[in-house]
């Protein structure tokens, strides 16, 4: 099953368009709990209201070997338990051949990954590794969520955006294995729009920033949907994983979870 046809089973399944990034600052982290019990919880909690799940390795990284564990034991729970939601790791890599030969054989084969997400101002022959796997998802940075994103991405070529270049490039060149996917931050819903002309109906967008970053969910999903309804996987993190502080923080987190997929479906 590629991963596009994992990531329509789940929306169907669960109805719902919502992606629960597992973010866990360990410094936020209810008290005794590591980041595996933590996402453990959360996962549970929330498997049956969501599209997908999306780790961001940095949070582990940054408690070294100890996190990369908790990661990997993160990724084989989900695999193993629940083997229908797809995992989307937050991945935010680019580099030369060799290279990506390793960062693709950790994201593949050690975390079970179904989709990454890569750099795409290196060119397409940078990420060349990770286009050649149908089976795979490749969401590509396309206009991000942070506040200074338009600072080259708006740049004008030929009196065009930059950004529209990549999408263009994307659409027309870089994706023959049905494979590339856009990141659209949900702070910059009309450049959603735009580009949701540029990639047509196929084409799932990675939509950030609706919670925490203060994108507004009406104006980007409206933006961003497919004529049928679809084509967005919305991910939140902290509004959600960290919903609660005390003992209930899962089921608080649950409730969270609900209540956005619930305000997502109402622009469907």
């Amino acid at each position: 099953m590629t991963f596009l046809e994992k990531l329509d089973v789940a929306v169907a399944k669960n109805n719902s368009l919502l992606c629960v990034g597992l973010d866990p600052d360990h410094t936020r982290l209810p008290a005794g709990l590591n980041q595996f019990e933590f996402n453990k919880a959360i996962i549970d909690a929330t498997a049956d209201l969501v599209c997908a799940f999306k780790p961001n390795p940095a949070f582990y990284e940054a408690l070294g070997s100890e996190g990369i564990a908790y990661l990997e034991k993160t990724c084989a729970y989900i695999k193993s338990n629940y083997p229908n939601v797809p995992i989307i790791f937050d991945f935010k890599r680019g580099d030369i051949g060799n290279t990506n030969n390793a960062y693709a054989e950790f994201a593949f084969d050690r975390l079970f990954a179904d989709a990454v997400t890569l750099h795409t101002y290196l060119g397409q022959e940078a990420i060349q590794t990770f286009l050649d796997n149908k089976e795979k998802g490749i969401f590509l940075m396309v206009r991000t969520s942070n506040p200074g994103a338009g600072e080259f991405q708006d740049l004008k070529l030929e009196g065009i955006p930059l950004y529209q270049h990549v999408a263009k490039e994307i659409v027309e060149k870089w994706n023959t294995n049905k494979n590339c996917m856009f990141i659209v931050g949900a702070t910059f819903p009309n450049e959603a729009k735009i580009l949701r002309q540029i990639a047509g109906d196929t084409m799932p967008f990675l939509m950030p920033g609706l919670g925490a970053q203060g994108g507004n969910a009406s104006a980007a999903i409206r933006a961003g949907l497919t004529s049928t309804g679809s084509g967005l996987v919305i991910n939140a993190s902290r509004e959600i994983i960290f919903a609660s502080n005390d003992k209930a923080f899962a089921e608080a987190a649950r409730e969270k979870a609900k209540t956005l997929r619930d305000e997502i479906n109402k622009y469907r």
